[in-house]
């Protein structure tokens, strides 16, 4: 029987998600790749209840995780069941639609149909009555973002979510949805969007006048929750000596998110150059990478994935990390602009 350990809240750190009542800790666990049906069911569990253990209280999936699309949730819904379901309510659960899931014209994007029909097979699968957060994973570009949202604000009443979120929005589609949510009385509490130190387009402009997404949400009171913070693995020391034969490239794994090609020697140099600067912070590379995000006040949380305890705890550890000097970040800056 699971006991959870009584410390879980000691060391965490917990962020406000933009002007709402709701905080989430700075590291958010996503269950993206290591928890279909290609992984060890033990191993799973172990990092699930370690990262609780420490304090994590967002644990993130989306219908298509897996592989296959579904067994994430699951996977998850079972060890909820085996393990946490006493601490459901110090939980913080999130899920999204719009992705491929099902065959036919209904089975992605971001139609009502789709996101009512996810969220109740989301629930489902989890055995859950509500999640916390339900994101739109993605805009439609051929229904209506008025229809999309009124979906999610249709699913927030109903109870079977508490939040509503978007995810991989532009800058100019999150002011329009905000607006229509805000509109509908479901305020948007948050923003999923894909940020590290190698892909800064949340910074870019990205509005008519000149706002980029991180002004865009922190102008509409929305938390943001950035993942591939690592840039599927490149901001670590994994690849620094070349690709391992362990890794998803070098076993040339169908569900491996980065390809040799995006590994150039001259992002190889910019990488090894980061790392020396990482050690003389006394951090790994993983570490000043998520570090490095969350200096910016209008990032709530990082989503971190694991594949072992081991690789958790050294991302939780980053939120041991001395702050920045100024110097420090003229130099990432001057590297990664070679």
């Amino acid at each position: 029987m699971y006991t959870a350990a009584d410390n879980r809240y000691t060391s965490m750190r917990y962020n406000r998600s933009g002007k709402s009542g709701l905080l989430l800790p700075a590291i958010s666990l996503g269950l993206w790749h290591n928890f279909g049906n290609a992984d060890q069911y033990d191993n799973m569990k172990a990092i699930i209840l370690s990262a609780f253990d420490r304090g994590i209280t967002h644990f993130d999936l989306a219908n298509n995780y897996g592989p296959p699309g579904g067994e994430a949730e699951r996977n998850f819904g079972k060890m909820l069941k085996e393990a946490l379901k006493p601490y459901r309510d110090e939980m913080i659960i999130s899920t999204k639609a719009g992705y491929y899931m099902w065959p036919g014209p209904y089975g992605e994007w971001g139609s009502r149909k789709n996101l009512l029909a996810s969220c109740d097979q989301s629930l489902k699968r989890m055995g859950l009555d509500y999640v916390d957060i339900f994101y739109s994973h993605r805009p439609d570009p051929h229904t209506p973002v008025e229809e999309t949202m009124q979906a999610l604000d249709s699913i927030v009443r109903s109870g079977k979510a508490l939040y509503a979120g978007i995810s991989n929005y532009s800058a100019e589609q999150t002011r329009k949805a905000a607006a229509v949510l805000k509109q509908l009385g479901t305020p948007c509490l948050i923003h999923q969007p894909r940020y590290s130190m190698l892909d800064r387009w949340v910074e870019a402009p990205g509005t008519a006048d000149g706002k980029s997404l991180l002004d865009v949400v922190e102008e509409e009171g929305m938390g943001s929750i950035v993942f591939s913070p690592l840039a599927q693995g490149r901001l670590s020391d994994k690849y620094i000596n070349g690709v391992p034969a362990d890794s998803r490239i070098g076993r040339s794994l169908p569900n491996g998110a980065i390809q040799e090609k995006d590994l150039n020697e001259a992002l190889l140099s910019n990488i090894r150059q980061l790392n020396a600067l990482a050690l003389n912070r006394g951090q790994t590379l993983a570490q000043m990478a998520i570090a490095w995000l969350l200096k910016d006040q209008r990032v709530t949380s990082v989503l971190v994935g694991a594949s072992s305890i081991g690789q958790l705890e050294n991302s939780i550890d980053a939120l041991k990390a001395p702050a920045f000097g100024v110097d420090e970040l003229q130099q990432i800056e001057q590297i990664l602009s070679q």
